[in-house]
């Protein structure tokens, strides 16, 4: 269908065999070879992301339009529900315990086996923020990666109350992961520590996610993530002497916005000047066209055995057997 495949693999965070998070990544890595489709790996920030990110670019080197994304954090975000956060999982096999490591935002505390089981009963959907020790050593090793692009992968914005924030909410009302407003300003903050060129920061923000995007065929992408005379001016300007994340994990500081950002042009447009945002919204959808018809076409059994077979499957052998002299004739028309 000429579109992106964004994955997020089963077996992510796993290491033991046969259920590593590398193989669930084999799955659709293959597929999407042999069919030459465009390839997102969602959230490479976690055991295996070495051999993944080796793999997407010898298919980089094959002309493939591959890559993936992280963001830089040793803690995660999701619903209490997710299966490997049950106790079977998270506390007997992996040895984790709730009290240290799964944070309810909106509570703000710290989880115990009891109200893991009260949340789960009262509201299985709700975020909390679960805390993978084992990244911290990983997490400068992203900054310098090729084409890694840079995520935030924020979840709906709500309040203490658990219910959905409007959009002129105060930031201080947010109850979540400090990664929605300070994703970007992270990365910036732990490129200029750790010496990564500005220039190679910015391309993870912006320029190999549109480049990546726009070699699928998205138009509105080709004409953005990068300064040019003639390309859509979506422009960030930021001071990359100081432009930081300010949002933590404690309550009332996780929607703390990123600061070191004084403008924002959108299509050409204003909206954050002189670090304020504005009332204005000049932003566009940015998509494939809209299709009058869909392209998917049933599979017919029989156009399948013709060609995938060597013709001599009883059902295609309309009547004849393999000793009346029918198989030479199959054989000449396909071979």
């Amino acid at each position: 269908y000429g579109r992106l495949t964004s994955v997020h693999s089963r077996y992510h965070l796993l290491s033991e065999t046969p259920t590593e998070a590398q193989i669930a990544f084999d799955e659709v890595f293959t597929n999407a070879m042999l069919v030459g489709a465009p390839l997102l790996m969602a959230h490479n920030n976690d055991y295996g992301w070495w051999e993944i990110e080796e793999k997407l670019q010898m298919a980089r080197d094959k002309g493939l339009n591959m890559w993936s994304e992280y963001y830089p954090y040793a803690a995660g975000s999701t619903t209490i529900n997710a299966a490997f956060l049950s106790p079977a999982e998270w506390v007997e096999k992996r040895g984790y315990k709730y009290e240290e490591t799964i944070y309810d935002p909106i509570d703000d505390k710290y989880l115990t086996n009891e109200t893991y089981a009260a949340l789960m009963k009262k509201d299985p959907a709700r975020s909390v923020v679960v805390e993978f020790p084992y990244r911290k050593e990983w997490m400068n090793n992203w900054l310098a990666i090729p084409h890694m692009a840079i995520a935030a992968d924020a979840m709906a914005g709500v309040g203490p109350d658990g219910k959905l924030l409007p959009w002129d909410a105060d930031w201080s009302e947010y109850r979540g992961h400090p990664r929605t407003s300070g994703a970007r300003g992270t990365v910036f903050k732990m490129g200029r520590e750790q010496g990564i060129p500005l220039m190679f920061t910015i391309a993870q923000a912006s320029y190999w996610p549109a480049k990546h995007l726009g070699d699928c065929g998205l138009e509105a992408m080709k004409q953005r993530g990068r300064l040019q005379i003639g390309k859509v001016a979506d422009i960030t300007i930021i001071d990359p002497i100081n432009v930081t994340s300010n949002s933590t994990f404690k309550v009332g500081e996780h929607g703390i916005p990123t600061t070191g950002i004084p403008y924002v042009i959108v299509n050409g447009v204003i909206v954050v000047k002189d670090n304020e945002i504005l009332a204005v919204k000049p932003g566009k959808e940015i998509r494939f066209p809209i299709e009058d018809k869909g392209r998917f076409t049933p599979q017919d059994r029989e156009k399948w055995l013709n060609k995938h077979t060597s013709g001599l499957n009883p059902e295609l052998l309309e009547g004849h057997t393999v000793d009346d002299g029918c198989v030479d004739e199959i054989l000449d028309k396909k071979h």
